[in-house]
């Protein structure tokens, strides 16, 4: 991790933690994000001058992501406006369904905390309705 990049996920800590998500750095590059009343964590990743936001809705067995199920998270009018879902094998059987969001950072000023205050809230909004759109098809 550059200096720089180091700097930028500091100074992003800092931000989350003054807004009062519990913050905790978990690699090269990685945040750990909480929000305190929820429990509700995600993971950001900084690479170059974009954050990269993930939520793992749910983990389920790999025979469970059936084509309706897909259907349902790609469909447009699903509820899930500002995030966008992904598939990750996790190498046990089971496959991660995530939200996912990003933001282009330029200089770390106002712009930028909006931007990534604004990714933090839509994923921990469109979590709650993305499990309610999928849950009761994979648990």
């Amino acid at each position: 991790m550059t200096a720089t990049t180091s700097v930028k996920l500091d100074r992003i800590e800092e931000l989350l933690a003054e807004k009062g998500y519990e913050v905790a750095q978990q690699g090269e590059g990685i945040l750990r994000i909480s929000e305190p009343g929820s429990g509700i964590a995600l993971q950001a990743a900084l690479e170059g001058g974009i954050l990269f936001f993930s939520l793992t809705c749910v983990t389920v067995p790999r025979m469970a992501i059936t084509a309706e199920l897909m259907r349902k998270m790609l469909d447009a009018a699903n509820g899930i406006s500002t995030s966008n879902f992904q598939l990750y094998d996790t190498g046990d059987g089971k496959t991660a369904i995530t939200l996912n969001n990003f933001c282009k950072l330029q200089d770390l000023g106002a712009d930028d905390e909006d931007d990534i205050l604004a990714c933090v809230h839509f994923l921990l909004v469109d979590v709650v309705e993305a499990r309610r759109l999928i849950g009761g098809m994979v648990m």
